[in-house]
């Protein structure tokens, strides 16, 4: 599985924000094994690449694009009206180069740096499933009124979500959708409070709601179904609680069904756009749009990318829904002035490459109006492999750290939660934080119902608990080397944001 990418939100002050939003022409304002589900990519030709057309959104310029797209050699896959927004396969490879120079085309560009064949995730190594003889002695640990592995959940503890279950659960009105590799929601965990309604396959970037086309497409896309029962796994006396047990979970599958698991851009606009149909309340994201870590406003395919994603995310934030990211794993500081990627692109073959993360942006975490979130472990300190930077971080979760051993019966500092087949295991990364702050903004919205994305972020830092830049230099690994810096107060910093999140104060 491609790893779960490190993720930056438009980093940036307010400026930075107006001035790339401006120049980009953005919107206005049960115990059997699940039954996984066929991929529904569109199958295509040897050297057929998939491209975004982005274009005003009159009727009449969008059907004097598609004309366009057909004359020089192009199909349309989708097209998304409401944003201007087409997907479109070619196998001309001088298809972008003609459809830039259209009228009404704004920008256009390659998704990928490969053919489409017949996207990655933030979190931190390999997942170590939950033996038997763990899951027991969990189960002998558990305090009445506990789920029975609630007593390895340490990371409900350090938020008072545990507590605030028993105010608040969450509202069955709220839904917060897992943009992701696909939830199993035959998990008895996750089956109580799934919406088939809401859930879809956006691989081929059009939704396809057949039923069951949302579930993950085998055992090893595990990470979707984790995330998901981080938010929402029931209280039912089965296995594990999320951090909003009384809130409904959906699933939105992104990802490629091959073992990268990659996130492209196509299939992330079809998320965005079917979460804002389809009621969704919070989003979460714990992946970065594929194949480029950054994408460059400098380079025509990559501002592309940037341009489509984020009429979709705006469009979804305009009709009511609160999209939340991960800040990914490369414990880098994003608000410095260079950072090297040397992993894109991610679906050809990588060059190394130096890039100002103020212009070159990590897709969606470093668009307007998304919450970026840091992750922490037992001790409330940043987790050892979480990418930080003043003004970049919003706020922070329990991520878990390996280094840092939990007072559970499992000893384990990562976080326990829901795998396909009627599984649990381990995970750690900004892709266990995210969730944890996507569910509590769920429960401020199950409290306050008529509350705006906006709001709903403010109401996060509100309630936040800021432990404030560590005292003594940092060194997350223990190997006597200073890993990062922190720079900020006790209200706001590099490493925290506005702070930890904390369940309990959002449901009083």
């Amino acid at each position: 599985m491609a790893h779960l990418r490190s993720r930056r939100r438009l980093a940036l002050a307010v400026p930075v924000v107006l001035s790339l939003t401006a120049s980009l022409g953005f919107l206005p304002a049960a115990a059997q094994a699940a039954p996984y589900a066929e991929s529904t990519a569109q199958a295509a030709d040897a050297g057929t690449y998939a491209y975004l057309v982005n274009t005003r959104t009159d009727r009449h310029t969008i059907a004097s694009v598609e004309k366009a797209i057909a004359a020089n050699g192009g199909s349309v896959v989708v097209a998304y009206e409401k944003i201007g927004v087409i997907v479109a396969h070619s196998a001309n490879p001088d298809f972008a180069a003609k459809i830039r120079k259209v009228r009404g085309v704004q920008s256009a560009g390659a998704s990928r740096t490969s053919p489409v064949t017949a996207a990655g995730t933030t979190d931190e190594g390999a997942v170590q499933y939950l033996s038997k003889a763990e899951a027991a002695k969990a189960a002998a640990s558990a305090a009445t009124g506990q789920e029975p592995l609630e007593a390895d959940q340490w990371d409900l503890r350090a938020i008072g979500a545990d507590k605030a279950s028993r105010i608040d659960p969450g509202s069955r009105k709220v839904t917060v959708g897992v943009i992701d590799t696909g939830v199993d929601d035959t998990h008895p965990d996750i089956a109580p409070n799934f919406s088939a309604s809401q859930s879809a396959n956006c691989v081929s970037g059009r939704a396809d709601t057949t039923y069951g086309a949302w579930r993950p497409v085998d055992a090893d896309h595990y990470h979707g179904t984790h995330v998901a029962g981080e938010i929402a796994a029931a209280r039912n006396g089965i296995g594990v609680a999320g951090v909003a047990p009384g809130v409904k979970v959906a699933s939105i599958t992104v990802a490629q069904p091959d073992a990268n698991s990659l996130f492209f851009p196509e299939s992330v606009v079809c998320a965005f756009v079917f979460a804002a149909d389809h009621g969704i309340e919070v989003t979460n994201n714990s992946y970065y749009v594929d194949p480029w870590l950054y994408n460059c406003m400098n380079d025509p395919d990559q501002r592309a990318i940037v341009d489509a994603v984020n009429r979709a995310q705006l469009y979804a934030q305009h009709k009511g829904t609160l999209n939340v990211a991960s800040a990914g794993n490369s414990n880098d500081d994003l608000d410095s002035n260079a950072l090297v990627d040397d992993s894109s692109p991610d679906d050809s073959t990588a060059v190394t490459r130096t890039v100002d993360p103020h212009e070159c942006f990590d897709v969606p975490t470093q668009l307007p109006g998304v919450v970026t979130v840091s992750a922490t472990g037992v001790t409330s300190a940043k987790s050892y492999y979480s990418s930080y930077g003043d003004g970049v971080i919003d706020v922070a979760g329990p991520g878990g750290d390996k280094y840092k051993a939990a007072d559970t019966p499992s000893k384990d500092g990562r976080i326990l939660s829901t795998l396909p087949n009627n599984q649990y295991g381990f995970l750690q990364g900004t892709s266990m934080a995210s969730p944890h702050v996507a569910a509590v903004a769920a429960l401020l919205k199950s409290t306050h119902p008529h509350a705006t994305p906006a709001q709903l972020q403010a109401l996060l830092k509100a309630q936040a608990d800021n432990p404030g830049c560590p005292t003594a230099p940092y060194d997350g690994n223990g190997d006597g080397v200073v890993d990062a810096t922190c720079v900020g107060g006790k209200r706001v910093n590099g490493f925290y944001g506005f702070g930890i999140v904390n369940a309990l104060r959002a449901v009083k």
